[in-house]
């Protein structure tokens, strides 16, 4: 069963990993000893990240390194761009909205 992405990245966990492996390749034990956690358990959110494809698996010699695949973050960021304009124009609103009471008030 396939996660969903939303799911994924909702655990503080797996955010801590995106963000490790987002600047430097690594394998589950080299992101196991950053974590208060078991190799296995981390073992679970790498599979879960894996099933969304917002990591990717590179084999190299006996060890599998994972690497941020940056692709499927711009994917979710394209989704969340809709949102992010629509805030922008509330937020300026707002900030009109202000200005003109601040300029009303100091008269």
């Amino acid at each position: 069963m396939k996660q969903d992405i939303f799911q994924a990245i909702s655990d503080p966990t797996r955010r801590a990993i995106l963000t490790l492996i987002a600047i430097q390749a690594l394998t589950p034990n080299a992101m196991a000893e950053k974590f208060d956690m078991t190799r296995q358990a981390v073992s679970k959110h790498i599979k879960v990240l894996h099933e969304c494809e917002l990591i990717k698996p590179e084999q190299s010699g006996r060890e599998i390194y994972y690497h941020f695949n940056a692709k499927k973050m711009q994917e979710f960021d394209h989704w969340l761009a809709q949102f992010r304009q629509n805030w922008e124009t509330q937020f300026n609103q707002l900030d009109h909205l202000l200005t003109t009471i601040k300029t009303q008030t100091t008269k």
